[in-house]
């Protein structure tokens, strides 16, 4: 099954002159993502991780079925303000400012083998904060993955662990 086949592009979203990639039609085709879900499986099952954990909020939609999958736990990465309790925050760079995302301070113990999980590989800065927020809460951070890659914009060279991508553009 040729999975890009459900990966659809909206030209101008979320502003002109950007190509968004959607993955609704592939969440919608059950047959689709249970093949989805099974292919990552078998990129992050190697790492053998403990947790898997989903940046917010699409990495959620990847993360916890293969964490159920692959029978580890999930956990969540999410922007500063969404999760209670006590928290670990890190803050980084974007083109234009600064954004901050956040752990709860005991869902990963140290040592804890994670692989981090979004949807989709542009730039990097997003899944570079989020492993080093889990290794400032003593996390083994052994990979990240995605379905999709940009490969275009290069964004794996600022991640420092392997990356495993269903699906890459080239353009």
């Amino acid at each position: 099954m040729d999975l890009k086949d459900h990966i659809r592009g909206i030209p101008d979203f979320p502003k002109p002159g950007i190509l968004f990639y959607d993955i609704s039609p592939l969440l919608a085709d059950a047959a689709a993502w249970q093949e989805t879900v099974k292919r990552l499986a078998e990129a992050v099952r190697p790492y053998k991780p403990d947790v898997l954990v989903g940046i917010e909020s699409r990495g959620f939609l990847v993360a916890a079925p293969l964490a159920l999958a692959l029978g580890c736990g999930f956990v969540m990465v999410r922007k500063r303000g969404k999760l209670p309790g006590d928290k670990v925050t890190h803050s980084y760079d974007l083109e234009y400012g600064t954004d901050t995302i956040e752990i709860q301070s005991d869902a990963v113990k140290p040592g804890q083998r994670a692989v981090v999980l979004d949807d989709l590989l542009a730039t990097g800065g997003t899944m570079a904060a989020a492993v080093k927020l889990l290794r400032q809460v003593g996390a083994d951070v052994q990979a990240a993955a995605f379905l999709v890659e940009l490969t275009f914009l290069d964004g794996r060279e600022r991640i420092d662990v392997p990356c495993e991508v269903l699906m890459s553009y080239d353009s």
